[in-house]
């Protein structure tokens, strides 16, 4: 998988892609993560990549030509599955559009940043829209870094235990159950005995039974 994604501060990404799993996916060359400043693709001398708002107000809007001829760019050289814009308002990621993207060839994700970008790119470059939650970032960094997490982990060969992926929370709309690793008593607390008893079918009804129970306390709306 290929993924670029365009920012108009690409320093904020430098962290979660040279690290951990994300690292390591790279290396394995399972995924390739470009990432594009905005900024070389300002025509002006100064580098500028945003301007006042038509009809006033507070706030920078991010401009429309960087923007183009960056995917342009990008464009000529790959087909791209999805062009995918970060933003507040977008649809609410999910575990699903993440399994989804996860069979993509090549993404484009667009950092928002300032109040917004252009609308002119919404009506006529990105397909696909996304947000992380119902609150507002400084930029679309964060929130491209955990879409692209999401994603990666899930293509074959990134964790070293590919059924890891298949238990998580979401992936049967139930949540994960409980976990417990060595000693089996730590003080007075004490792992529950069905987990050390060797017996897998009866672990699996019980980390069934667990998720459950879980789900139906913390997150009752999935079972709807």
């Amino acid at each position: 998988m290929r993924i670029d994604i365009i920012s108009a501060v690409p320093a904020l990404l430098d962290s979660p892609f040279n690290d951990s799993i994300l690292k390591r996916a790279q290396n394995k060359g399972i995924v390739e993560v470009n990432i594009h400043n905005l900024r070389d693709y300002s025509s002006n001398n100064q580098k500028s990549i945003d301007d006042y708002a038509f009809g006033g107000g507070a706030g920078m809007v991010l401009s429309i030509e960087p923007i183009y001829k960056c995917i342009t760019s990008l464009k000529e050289k790959n087909n791209y599955s999805e062009i995918i814009f970060m933003t507040p308002d977008g649809e609410k990621l999910s575990q699903k559009i993440s399994n989804q993207l996860s069979l993509s060839s090549n993404l484009i994700v667009l950092c928002g940043h300032y109040k917004g970008i252009d609308e002119r790119v919404r009506e006529h470059l990105i397909t696909k829209e996304i947000s992380i939650g119902d609150y507002v970032l400084s930029g679309g960094e964060l929130a491209a870094a955990v879409l692209c997490d999401s994603i990666i982990r899930l293509i074959p060969g990134v964790l070293n235990d590919e059924t890891s992926a298949l238990s998580d929370s979401f992936q049967d709309n139930l949540l994960a159950p409980p976990v417990y690793t060595r000693p089996a008593k730590y003080k007075d607390w004490e792992v529950p005995k069905i987990l050390t008893s060797g017996n897998l079918k009866e672990i699996e009804n019980w980390r069934h039974e667990k998720s459950i129970e879980k789900t139906k306390t913390l997150r009752p709306d999935l079972l709807k």
